[in-house]
């Protein structure tokens, strides 16, 4: 058996996720899945990539030589891909949450209207960098700062913060809220890509507990339930309305940057043109309504 792209793609999942079950969530399939992937890689090696115990997941030394390999394997890859979008004239815009929110639209449709015969495709990946790395998109959207150094980017915009609630919970009849109010609540949170951590919140006002969950779906999912409470940017009330599930403003509470990150070597076509338009439209009067 030869080593596959997907062997390479579900151990660097694994490795970014440092769980099983968050790389099962990030490549949008099951745990046992992920784990027949990894025993394949093994058996195509004849070595072992990863020391698993009970308590722990690490790599083995062939592990870390296969993962820094995988990286550049990968990138190789998805700089062809890249060339022959380029070729086709498309760009896919990737994203871990909510694309650009509100603006999603009009981006696309302006797009279409300044470059003929060429589209912007959103594709959705629940990764830090949003499918960059993986090499399923050419850009991608972020919110917060770009740690990796690879990466270039640029700011775009910002997106005020909102609660999710359920619509049954007591406050949800309120307008708008402040950190403070969801403080004791148990709080939904996406470690791998979400825009929300206990460092908003004062220690004497924090949530009585964090509950984390691997994407969007997850979250509102928990929430809906009662579960949970969770905070966001604006965006995710645009794209993810639910039933039973309700969104409402934060007061005084910092706005989410939202960037555009792409490979600093490569990179795509237009980047200039989209990082002008995208801010053209975060400017907009209702982009902080």
């Amino acid at each position: 058996m030869d080593v596959e792209l997907r062997h390479l793609r579900v151990l660097l999942a694994v490795v970014d996720a440092s769980t099983f079950t968050g790389a099962a969530a990030a490549l949008h399939t099951t745990q046992a899945s992920v784990s027949r992937t990894i025993a394949a890689l093994e058996r195509a090696l004849d070595a072992r990539v990863l020391r698993r115990t009970t308590r722990e997941m690490s790599l083995t030394p062939v592990g870390t030589r296969v993962v820094a390999h995988g990286r550049r394997v990968l990138a190789e890859v998805a700089a062809v891909q890249r060339a022959a979008d380029e070729a086709r004239g498309d760009l896919r815009v990737g994203y871990a949450w909510a694309a650009l929110g509100r603006h999603t639209t009009a981006v696309q449709r302006r797009w279409s209207a300044d470059h003929p015969g060429s589209a912007l495709v959103f594709v959705q990946s629940n990764t830090p960098t949003a499918g960059l790395t993986e090499g399923t998109a050419d850009v991608a959207v972020l919110r917060g700062n770009v740690h990796d150094g690879r990466l270039g980017s640029a700011l775009v915009g910002t997106e005020p913060r909102v609660a999710a609630l359920a619509a049954d919970d007591p406050l949800a009849h309120h307008r708008s809220l402040r950190l403070d109010d969801l403080a004791g609540r148990t709080l939904a949170v996406d470690p791998l890509t979400g825009t929300t951590t206990e460092e908003l919140w004062s220690p004497a006002a924090a949530p009585a507990a964090i509950r984390a969950v691997h994407g969007v779906d997850e979250w509102l999912t928990l929430i809906a339930a009662g579960q949970a409470v969770g905070v966001s940017a604006e965006a995710t009330a645009t794209q993810h309305p639910r039933p039973g599930l309700v969104y409402r403003s934060v007061r005084e509470a910092a706005p989410v940057p939202v960037r555009l990150a792409w490979w600093a070597d490569n990179p795509p076509a237009y980047l200039e043109s989209l990082v002008q338009l995208v801010r053209e439209e975060y400017a907009r009067p209702h982009a902080t309504a």
